[in-house]
């Protein structure tokens, strides 16, 4: 008997409860959550009689799937720790990634068959491979299709609390990257307090339209397996196929970052397709602009949007903005609205001292989700951790009511003349210019000032803008310190992670080089 709060129990739970209800929805037809716990746990026995044990840690280098889904759980399923590996990174990056994390065994699928080839070469600690692909298998890996069939049921280990569920890297855009420990005790904690917050009812169907090694989407999808909804997939994110999965499988449900849902909704197919079925939104990565949600909210009707603000080191959820202050206009709809059931958020100063309400400084966050510390790096855990808090590394301030407001990252804050200058402030206010698609701020070297405030923008297509009137437009509404001193207005997209995120550091480096 599982005595721990552990990953495994959300699909013992389910399957016992819920056995006959829809867990997975494919192109090849439905499997019940009944269904999906015998196959986890096949493939975790399966494991195990290979040699995976309690601590081993499993690599995961594949596109979004329903065999994702179910690597997750069968990892857990036998006491493994799961390590998803970016789909963006190069082969370098996620060697590194392999090596750090002590991976001894590596899932992947099709898109990556010639990558994990070269990886094999270079790392010879990997002992087995687990092909995820519907091809032909490898010589040198087993298929995840045999191990299902070979396996027999196990009930979960006793494996939680605590214990690491998952090692999860962040970006490394200053630096090495960090393999973030995660316990089963606060993705659960995290989980159940999104699924609060947002209310998930068991008939959704949630799409995984933003990439499964990050932690946004595993935390929407924890969230929703809770409360038993269905889970459906695309394999990345692409405007037109995510449209198409939507009218298809009735989608209700989805997570995406505002350049997702600005993609979506500036999508010429999706005028003319049935969206009808999407009542719920979960964004995160920068509040959401008064242009794109009232796009949004008009093709949109019956869908809730909700604002999720948070870090992979809290598992990864701190705050929510609910759906009732989405509202064109709204006084809270720049907000990252407030913490959710158990986390607390602080202000700090650079100086170490609690900021006042409305004062900006470093957002420190608290609870039973916070990460267990970066996978051999103390000096970074060491301070990181703070007395029990995360250190975020994001600027932001609380007003009297407990709304979260954030400034920036402290490092894309630009200090002009001796003043802070907040990117994401300055972003929103281009972001009302009708011409303007994407825009991104950055500061740029500066003699005079030090540094100065650069737009780089994207417009619609057939759209026309003078630099000189985005200035003057941004004189209206903000400081003069705040605005623009040059603008760049380019034709390709901005760069973007794998999560959705504009590459700010790429656009500085591309910037300055240049």
């Amino acid at each position: 008997m599982n005595s721990y709060v552990g990953l495994a129990q959300i699909i013992e739970r389910n399957a016992q409860i819920k056995a006959t209800k829809t867990a997975v929805i494919t192109e090849e037809g439905q499997r019940t959550w009944a269904e999906t716990r015998s196959r986890i746990a096949r493939v975790a026995q399966a494991l195990s009689t290979k040699g995976a044990g309690k601590g081993d840690k499993v690599a995961i280098l594949a596109m979004n799937s329903d065999i994702y889904f179910e690597c997750l759980f069968s990892i857990v399923w036998f006491g493994g720790i799961f390590v998803p590996l970016n789909v963006r990174w190069s082969v370098a990056e996620n060697l590194y990634a392999l090596e750090d994390s002590e991976s001894r065994i590596l899932v992947f699928d099709d898109y990556f068959l010639d990558v994990v080839g070269e990886m094999r070469e270079k790392n010879p600690a990997i002992w087995l491979y687990v092909y995820s692909g519907t091809g032909k298998c490898p010589t040198w890996a087993v298929s995840y299709s045999d191990l299902l069939e070979s396996g027999e049921e196990i009930p979960s280990l006793a494996h939680g609390g605590d214990e690491a569920a998952a090692i999860m890297y962040t970006g490394g855009t200053t630096g090495q990257p960090k393999g973030v420990m995660l316990s089963h005790l606060g993705m659960f904690a995290s989980a159940l307090a999104l699924n609060k917050a947002v209310g998930f009812e068991e008939d959704e169907i949630y799409l995984h339209a933003a990439p499964m090694f990050h932690g946004a989407d595993m935390g929407v999808s924890l969230a929703a397996s809770l409360e038993g909804c269905a889970h459906t997939f695309v394999p990345f994110f692409d405007v037109d196929t995510v449209i198409l999965q939507i009218v298809k499988m009735k989608v209700t449900t989805t997570l995406m970052v505002p350049t997702m849902i600005n993609m979506l909704i500036s999508d010429p197919t999706s005028e003319t397709a049935d969206l009808s079925s999407l009542q719920r939104i979960v964004y995160g990565g920068s509040p959401i602009t008064e242009d794109v949600l009232s796009r949004a909210l008009q093709l949109l009707p019956h869908a809730q949007f909700y604002q999720a603000y948070g870090q992979t080191e809290m598992s990864p959820l701190v705050s929510i903005l609910d759906a009732k202050y989405h509202v064109v206009g709204g006084e809270f709809l720049k907000s990252s609205g407030q913490a959710i059931a158990c986390v607390q958020i602080g202000i700090r100063r650079s100086d170490g001292s609690l900021a006042d309400v409305g004062e900006v400084g470093e957002i420190e966050v608290s609870g039973p989700n916070i990460m267990l510390g970066y996978h051999n790096k103390p000096d970074e855990t060491k301070a990181a951790l703070v007395d029990g808090y995360v250190r975020t590394g994001d600027a932001g301030y609380l007003d009297a009511n407990g709304f979260l407001f954030l400034a920036d990252r402290v490092k894309d804050m630009i200090i002009t003349g001796g003043e802070n200058v907040f990117s994401v402030e300055v972003e929103s206010v281009i972001s009302l210019i009708e011409a303007v698609q994407d825009v991104a701020v950055i500061g740029i070297p500066s003699e005079k000032w030090g540094e100065e405030v650069h737009a780089i923008i994207v417009l619609h297509a057939g759209q026309a803008v003078m630099a000189e009137d985005v200035i003057s437009f941004c004189k209206e509404k903000i400081a003069g310190y705040k605005c623009p001193k040059s603008v760049t207005i380019r034709k390709e997209p901005l760069p973007v992670s794998a999560a959705g995120k504009i590459l700010k550091n790429k656009l500085r480096k591309d910037y300055i080089s240049s």
